[in-house]
């Protein structure tokens, strides 16, 4: 009897500790479940099919190749051409830095959303991801009772409010997308001759016709899954983090890619430099003829991974953190470089638009405090930091260099520009959002006309109306007014001193979201952002926040 009793003490004693510590089970053995029941193979060659031997054409007589480089969660501070050094100051970006100085470099670029997904529909479709209703970024099914299991752990003195009921009734993240019927740049360039390509990530459906290649893409190089490199990996090194979204993304963490929907394997080394040589090959296979690459990296999201080689080129940075997140950003710039010798080497460069931009800022909960600098906020929320990203452009040929645009341009824009550059048919049959930047880049004509612009996540709004910028949330109830063109970073809050600025810009809000549809599915997660701290850093009375629903 003595040792039944001890045997149930000990079960016991077991199952609470297993219970008190479910998260971390779950972000340990779902990875091992998911190797062990679907194993990725090791990697596949890939073969880019071949455009023409000889070109019908010389490559500046022809319509411009288009090359869409898409960063991750890069913030306005992880750029040295916006700060003169990342990092801890000591990080450049030179071939980054170097697109700008060829071309246009735009001083305010607004990501569509503060969220990844919304602002690549955005992207990909010239239109507010919301009037399609794409409100809400797709996750995996396990990031809401994560986020519950946490918020019952640590309950923090801001609460998180997780619907279980409405997280379980989600179809899976794969089937949670952009809508086949919405026409994206691809299909409208791959209308006008040009041979279409996607690498990297995508976040917007892989089911249903939802894929790149039901999109307009001729190939496309998937990612499958969030490793740079497996975790125990001899040359990666891992910088975690005790946050909610760390927990989903290393839980859910697999190293894969897919070509053209088929079967998953293993990329061929660190993620970036994979994608980053895979462009290369894109390039050189497609010389003779237009071409549009979309190159989505991952880089640089979290799970905060860097190359060893990379990290150690970097001892200067004491904090282990910023040091690994520093080598990644130096992978990405190295990448980019290779694609711009590429098109030097084919004699492409003089006839090549080449733009890239971030989905949106940097994020609070890799624990880094200046990667947005000189905004506040960070993505998942409307403050600058959130939504003000790296931008910039070139196009020898056509853009001069070192061109300085002041005036705001948003991810809406890039279809626009892209598709008038082309001299592609825009669609007429329904309502378009951005505008074509190219003759205000070449000169043709002095200012673009003036447009509001507009951010809308479930509850939380914003609008930007001739510099005057409104935030809205339900939590906190009361909203922020910054005048942008004298208080740019958001020091001040003047919505006391405004009242009836309050009143217009809530009147321009309430007119545009008529006009949205109703999201596809139901936000799950109500969740409390600082805006001037990071999620490492404790709360304390008097700090700002802002409620984000996903």
């Amino acid at each position: 009897m003595n040792k039944l009793i001890g045997f149930l003490i000990v079960v016991a004693i077991a199952t609470t500790l297993a219970w008190q510590n479910r998260v971390d089970l779950l972000v340990w053995g779902l990875p091992i479940v998911k190797e062990t029941l679907s194993p990725v193979p090791e990697n596949v060659p890939i073969t880019w099919p071949a455009g023409p031997e000889v070109a019908t054409a010389p490559a500046n007589d022809r319509p411009p190749n288009i090359i869409l480089i898409l960063t991750d969660d890069m913030g306005f501070n992880d750029v040295s051409l916006y700060n003169g050094g990342a990092g801890d100051g000591s990080v450049m970006t030179p071939n980054i830095d170097e697109i700008a100085k060829n071309g246009v470099r735009f001083n305010n670029g607004y990501a569509a959303n503060a969220v990844c997904a919304p602002s690549r529909a955005s992207i990909m479709t010239g239109r507010y991801s919301t009037r399609f209703g794409f409100e809400f970024t797709p996750f995996f099914k396990q990031g809401p009772l994560i986020f519950s299991w946490m918020e019952e752990l640590n309950p923090g003195v801001l609460p998180t409010f997780v619907d279980l009921e409405a997280a379980e009734a989600l179809p899976d993240m794969g089937e949670l997308g952009m809508p086949p019927e919405e026409i994206t740049i691809a299909e409208v360039l791959k209308d006008a001759g040009y041979y279409t390509a996607h690498i990297g990530k995508w976040h917007l459906g892989s089911t249903n016709g939802m894929r790149p290649e039901n999109q307009g893409f001729d190939d496309s190089l998937y990612m499958a899954g969030t490793l740079y490199l497996p975790e125990d990996h001899p040359n990666v090194v891992n910088s975690k983090h005790d946050s909610s979204v760390e927990k989903m993304v290393w839980a859910t963490a697999e190293y894969a890619a897919q070509w053209n929907g088929g079967e998953r394997f293993e990329p061929d080394g660190y993620l970036t430099d994979y994608y980053s040589n895979e462009a290369v090959k894109v390039i050189e296979a497609n010389r003779n003829q237009p071409f549009f690459l979309y190159l989505a990296h991952w880089g640089i999201h979290n799970p905060i991974q860097a190359l060893k080689s990379d990290y150690d080129a970097f001892s200067q940075i004491e904090d282990p953190n910023l040091r690994t997140y520093s080598a990644m950003i130096h992978a990405l710039d190295r990448g980019i470089g290779q694609v711009m010798e590429a098109l030097e080497a084919n004699g492409l460069a003089d006839n090549t638009i080449v733009i890239l931009t971030s989905d949106n800022g940097g994020a609070g909960y890799i624990e880094l405090s200046n990667i947005n600098k000189p905004y506040r906020g960070w993505k998942l929320n409307h403050f600058e930091g959130g939504i003000h990203v790296p931008f910039m452009a070139s196009w020898p040929k056509q853009i001069p260099a070192g061109t300085v645009v002041d005036t705001p341009i948003h991810h809406i824009d890039v279809f626009h520009t892209l598709a008038g550059a082309a001299g592609a048919v825009i669609p007429t049959d329904r309502k378009l959002d951005g505008v074509n930047f190219l003759p205000k880049l070449t000169g043709e004509v002095e200012a673009l006309p003036t447009r509001d612009l507009f951010w809308k996540e479930g509850h939380h709004q914003s609008v930007l109306s001739d510099g005057w910028k409104l935030i809205r949330a339900e939590r906190p109830t009361e909203p922020w007014l910054f005048h942008l063109t004298q208080d740019p970073t958001e020091q001040n809050n003047v919505a006391d001193e405004y009242p009836e600025k309050v009143k217009a810009l809530e009147a321009l809000l309430v007119t545009h979201n008529a006009e949205q549809a109703t999201p596809m599915w139901p936000s799950v997660i109500n969740a409390p952002m600082f805006i001037d701290k990071h999620s490492g850093q404790p709360y304390e009375a008097g700090d700002e926040y802002i409620y984000w629903p996903n």
